[in-house]
């Protein structure tokens, strides 16, 4: 099949230096640079698992309530409770 295409610069580049250093012709260059990248963008992406977040036991907590802001504040700072 016969087809003209318009490459952007930097795609021409790479084709170049691709081309180059296989030394083959562009057509087989530009033919397998197709082949590869219509493989990977047709091929099912990868399966990702999830990240899980592990889990640790901070205990049991220190203060009564929390809702005492001033209360938490003291006995974070080791200071005695009003």
């Amino acid at each position: 099949m016969r087809t003209t295409l318009s490459l952007d610069d930097d795609v021409a580049a790479l084709l170049e230096r691709a081309r180059k250093r296989r030394q083959s012709g562009l057509k087989e260059t530009v033919n397998e640079a197709l082949r590869r990248g219509l493989r990977e963008m047709t091929a099912p992406a990868p399966r990702v698992e999830p990240y899980r977040t592990p889990s640790v036991s901070l205990g049991r907590c220190l203060v009564g309530s929390l809702d005492d802001v001033e209360e938490v504040l003291a006995i974070a700072e080791e200071e005695s409770v009003p």
